[in-house]
C-alpha cells in the first residue's frame, strides 16, 4: 500500500510538507497541546468527571469558559457548533412553532427546523454592491416580527463566513420587545471581544443564546465548540436536556482537554497573542494596498447600510476587476505557492487567519499575490461572471415547509425537466454549507443557469444528483 492509499499516512505526509494553512482549524497545525493523544484518550473514569453530569473538573472547566466570555452559563460541545445550534433551537422553540431565521443560516439551522417541525420565516441579508452578502438589518427583523406575531424565536449568523457582522445590540433590543429570545450563530466569532480591533461578541450585546466554534478561529481541535446561555428567556434545564440529547454520549477527553488548553491560553496570554495577530494583519493589509488588480476587501467596500461591521481576520481576496476568476486564483495559490485557502467563490477567495498564524505565512501570501497581480491585466469586470453567486442566494418561492417537503418521495430528472418543480433535496455550496435551494422551494431557470456556472468555476456544489449529466432530485406527489 502506498503512502497516499490510507488517510493516516497521507496526513503524515502532508504535515511534513510546506503547505501553509489559511483555513480552519485555528491552531494552524501548531503542536501547542499535547504529545501522543492515545495516552490521554480515556472515558469517564474516577477523577475525570462526566460531561453529561459535570460536578468536578469538567464543571470547573466550563465555569472558566463562562467567566472568560462573560456569559450566564457556558457548555462544552464536542459535536461542533452543529450540536449547539440544534440544542439552542430545540430549547427556545416549541414543537410545531415558528422560527424567524436568516436565509444565509448554516444547514444545521434547517436541520433543526425539520426535526422540530417548525414553520420558517426568512430574513434576507442585504446584497452589497461589492457582490457578497451583507448584514441582516434591524429594520428587516422589526418588519418580520411585526408581520408575524406567532414567531417564537429569532436566529441569525454573525459573523458570516465572510466575516460580516450584524448590529446584534439593536436587533436584540427589538427581539426582546416582542418577548422572545435571540439566538446568534457566532461560530466564526469565538475570538470576538478579546481585543479592540475585533468586533464585540454577541454575548455582551444582548443575545440570549450564542454558539461559537472554538476550532474555527482559535487554537482548539476540530469539533470543539461552546454554547453560551445569556438570559432567563430560555430555561437552563431545557438547554441542558437538549444538549444531552445532541451531544455524543462518549465525549472525547482529547477534545475537551484542547478546549481547556485554549481557554487557559486566552486567559493568560490572550492580550499579547491578539496584539501580535493584529500587527501581522495590519502589515498585510498595508502592503496589499500596493496591489493594482487584486483587491483585499475591507470596510471601505461597503456602506453602513449594507454592512454594520467586518472581521479583519477574514481576508477576502477579490479579483472581480481582473481577467481571472476566484477559481483560477485559488488553484494558482494552491498549486504554485502551496497556500491552501479556506474557500473559493466566483470572484474571490477567502483566507482564514487566527492568533496562531505566523508572520511568515502573511508574507508568503502577499508575495504570491504580488507576483500574480503583476501577471494579470486590470480590466472592467464582467457582471455575468461576478453576479451568479449572489443570484444563487436570492430568495426562492417556498411552496412547502421544510418538514413537509423532506418527507416526500423524490425522483431524479434532467435540469430542463426540473424547472417549475419543487426541490426534493438541499443544495449548498461547501464551504460554507449555506443552502442555496431547499426542499419545498421551486426550481427556476436562473437557478439552473447558476449551478451550471458553479460547475464551470469548479465550485463544490453539494446536493445535485449528477451535476456532470445535469440531473437533480425533485419532489414527487
Amino acid at each position: 500500500m502506498g503512502t497516499t492509499d490510507a488517510l493516516d499516512r497521507k496526513l503524515k505526509e502532508y504535515a511534513a510538507g510546506d503547505y501553509y494553512p489559511f483555513h480552519m482549524p485555528g491552531h494552524k497545525r501548531t503542536p501547542i497541546f499535547m504529545s501522543n493523544p492515545y495516552t490521554i484518550d480515556i472515558t469517564e473514569i474516577d477523577g475525570f468527571d462526566d460531561l453529561h453530569h459535570s460536578e468536578g473538573i469538567l464543571k470547573e472547566a466550563q465555569d472558566r469558559a463562562t467567566k472568560l466570555y462573560g456569559a450566564q452559563q457556558s457548555f462544552y460541545l464536542v459535536n461542533g457548533s452543529t450540536c449547539g445550534i440544534l440544542t439552542a433551537i430545540f430549547a427556545a422553540v416549541p414543537q410545531n412553532g415558528t422560527l424567524l431565521m436568516a436565509r444565509n443560516s448554516h444547514k444545521a439551522v434547517y436541520h433543526a427546523a425539520y426535526l422540530r417541525n417548525l414553520s420558517t420565516i426568512y430574513m434576507n441579508p442585504c446584497m452589497t454592491q461589492a457582490g457578497i452578502s451583507g448584514s441582516v438589518s434591524p429594520g428587516e427583523v422589526e418588519r418580520a416580527l411585526a408581520e408575524n406575531p406567532k414567531i417564537d424565536a429569532v436566529i441569525l449568523t454573525s459573523p458570516t463566513y465572510d466575516g460580516i457582522v450584524s448590529d446584534i445590540s439593536s436587533i436584540a433590543k427589538i427581539v426582546h420587545r416582542y418577548g422572545i429570545p435571540l439566538i446568534v450563530d457566532e461560530a466564526h466569532g469565538a475570538h470576538f471581544g478579546f481585543y479592540e480591533a475585533f468586533p464585540q461578541t454577541a454575548i455582551r450585546q444582548g443575545a440570549d443564546l450564542v454558539i461559537q466554534s472554538m476550532h474555527k478561529v482559535l487554537p482548539s481541535l476540530t469539533q470543539t465548540a461552546l454554547l453560551h446561555l445569556n438570559s432567563t428567556r430560555v430555561e437552563p434545564r431545557s438547554v441542558e436536556k437538549y444538549r444531552d440529547m445532541f451531544e455524543t454520549s462518549s465525549p472525547s477527553y482529547v477534545l475537551m482537554a484542547s478546549m481547556e488548553k485554549c481557554i487557559r491560553m486566552l486567559s493568560e496570554d490572550g492580550e499579547s497573542l491578539f496584539r501580535a495577530f493584529k500587527k501581522n494583519l495590519d502589515e498585510f493589509y498595508q502592503k496589499a494596498e500596493t496591489l493594482s488588480g487584486i483587491h483585499i476587501m475591507n470596510n471601505g467596500d461597503f456602506t453602513r447600510e449594507e454592512v454594520y461591521e467586518t472581521d479583519p481576520s477574514k481576508i477576502i481576496i477579490s479579483v472581480r476587476n481582473t481577467k481571472i476568476n476566484g477559481s483560477r486564483l485559488y488553484h494558482t495559490l494552491l498549486e504554485r505557492y502551496h497556500l491552501q485557502m479556506e474557500m473559493v467563490s466566483g470572484f474571490y477567495v477567502l483566507a482564514m487567519t487566527s492568533i496562531m498564524d505566523r508572520r511568515e505565512g502573511f508574507l508568503r501570501l502577499f508575495e504570491a499575490l504580488l507576483e500574480i497581480d503583476g501577471e494579470i491585466l486590470k480590466q472592467p469586470p464582467n457582471p455575468e461572471e461576478i453576479s451568479f453567486i449572489s443570484e444563487l442566494y436570492t430568495p426562492k418561492e417556498k411552496r412547502l415547509e421544510l418538514y413537509e417537503a423532506m418527507d416526500l418521495s423524490t425522483e431524479e430528472v434532467s435540469f430542463a425537466q426540473a424547472v417549475g418543480r419543487i426541490s426534493g433535496s438541499t443544495v449548498n455550496l461547501y464551504p460554507p454549507g449555506i443552502p442555496v435551494l431547499l426542499p419545498g422551494e421551486v426550481i427556476d431557470v436562473n437557478f439552473i443557469k447558476n449551478i451550471r456556472k458553479c460547475r464551470e468555476f469548479r465550485l463544490n456544489l453539494q446536493g445535485i444528483a449528477d451535476i456532470i449529466n445535469e440531473r437533480i432530485n425533485v419532489a414527487r406527489f
